[in-house]
């Protein structure tokens, strides 16, 4: 197995690393959301107990399909490598709370437009390196790797 000196993990093309956790990524989103409308539309539950729900089955999948796929070469044992995964995407979420807070009470845009790019798009947007770099260098790290961040 050849490995990049400067990787210290197997030569895979960060490429197909980003595409394989992007897939898993639009799949945990789905989930996320419709668990989240049907929780709270048919199932009458309130939205924080809907969105806790959501969001860790959502977790849940994003975790399964990243050790089954993406990460399957460096996948850790136990409840541990799980717990750091979904701290790492609550760390996410926060990131993206404090995009829409920064903008909605900081910066006063409190359209649905601007609610909307600052939570779902600019937040999104860091969250997911915030996530892609957590994943690989917390969760999913190979032997050898220091926590460096680049992973």
């Amino acid at each position: 197995m050849t490995t990049r000196a400067w990787q210290n993990r197997p030569a895979v093309p960060w490429r197909r690393e980003l595409a394989g956790f992007a897939a898993v990524g639009l799949l945990a989103y789905a989930v996320d959301l419709a668990l989240f409308t049907c929780l709270r539309g048919p199932a009458g539950l309130g939205p924080l107990t809907a969105k806790a729900l959501s969001f860790v089955a959502a977790c849940s999948v994003a975790y399964v399909g990243n050790a089954l796929g993406t990460y399957r070469t460096t996948r850790g044992r136990g409840w541990r490598p799980y717990a750091v995964f979904c701290a790492v995407n609550l760390a996410g979420a926060a990131v993206q709370l404090l995009c829409l807070a920064v903008s909605h009470y900081g910066l006063g845009l409190t359209s649905q437009r601007a609610d909307t790019v600052s939570g779902a798009v600019v937040g999104m947007a860091l969250a997911t390196i915030l996530r892609f770099w957590g994943t690989r260098t917390w969760v999913f790290r190979a032997e050898g790797r220091s926590g460096s961040w680049t992973g």
